[in-house]
């Protein structure tokens, strides 16, 4: 599998989208991050108004030197702020803080506000995106069930949805589903917030003669995620893209793949059956 840190996905829109990405999640002084990542090859920021920061992101991109145009900046709303008008402001207010007058992806961030502020919100994004505000949409934590109402209300397809997974929490039946409908799956937690002690990882590590971050990030590359790790020290930003100059085994990857527990291996909310 030739991969390399420009490597992208072609989205169900025809956009393009770089599949290593760093995460934003509790990182409060995130310019040292952003401005690091970029200059070692990150095109990919996501960012939420959840984590408070987005004014922190935009920042670190003008910092960078790197073109706006070369990013692809995503953020997210939460639940408490669904609803169509709700939506539009929200939107609105993120463009400011960032300084930007689109963004690349925008998602809503989990399914909890329920079905009928579920679809209001989607309804406010698809007229976002066609005023230009944003170039593509999708969800995170979403469900098959989630999913299924947007087709059913006969609405455009999410183009990601954004889900916890690694070799515990692997969502198979939710991957399945979007694979077969063209959403790309972005991977957020890869890096199991640092709970690296497994026999599997360390064996598998000591084997590649890498860092178990880095090949868990690899495994999700090589499984066709979009890995979102986060950082806020710059040279574990640096250190979590060395990924390029070696590929785990089929064997390697089918010991990885049996760690799978479910639901029960989730690390974080994982809000994925919400009613």
């Amino acid at each position: 599998m030739s991969l390399t840190i420009s490597s992208t996905v072609r989205l169900l829109s025809g956009s393009s989208m770089p599949l290593l990405g760093l995460g934003m999640f509790r990182n409060e002084d995130c310019v040292p991050a952003v401005v690091s990542a970029l200059k070692h090859g990150y095109r990919h920021i996501d960012c939420a108004r959840l984590y408070e920061n987005e004014a922190g992101v935009g920042q670190g991109v003008r910092e960078s030197g790197v073109p706006r145009g070369d990013i692809f900046i995503t953020s997210k709303i939460m639940a408490k702020e669904h609803g169509y008008e709700s939506t539009l402001n929200a939107i609105d207010e993120s463009l400011g803080r960032f300084g930007f007058d689109y963004l690349d992806l925008f998602l809503i961030h989990s399914p909890l506000s329920g079905k009928e502020l579920r679809l209001a919100t989607w309804r406010a994004l698809l007229d976002a995106k066609k005023a230009g505000k944003l170039r593509d949409i999708g969800v995170s934590n979403y469900g098959v069930k989630h999913l299924e109402e947007i087709r059913e209300a006969g609405l455009e397809t999410p183009t990601v949805n954004q889900l916890e997974v690694h070799p515990f929490c692997q969502h198979r039946g939710i991957v399945n589903y979007c694979k077969e409908h063209g959403i790309v799956v972005q991977a957020y937690c890869p890096l199991i917030r640092g709970a690296h002690d497994n026999h599997i990882l360390q064996d598998v590590s000591k084997n590649n003669h890498r860092t178990v971050a880095q090949v868990l990030i690899r495994w999700s590359l090589q499984r066709g995620f979009s890995p979102l790790p986060k950082s806020s020290q710059p040279a574990r930003v640096i250190e979590n893209a060395e990924l390029y100059d070696f590929e785990l085994s089929a064997e390697d990857m089918a010991r990885m793949d049996a760690l799978d527990r479910g639901d029960a291996g989730a690390i974080s909310w994982n809000p994925v059956n919400a009613p």
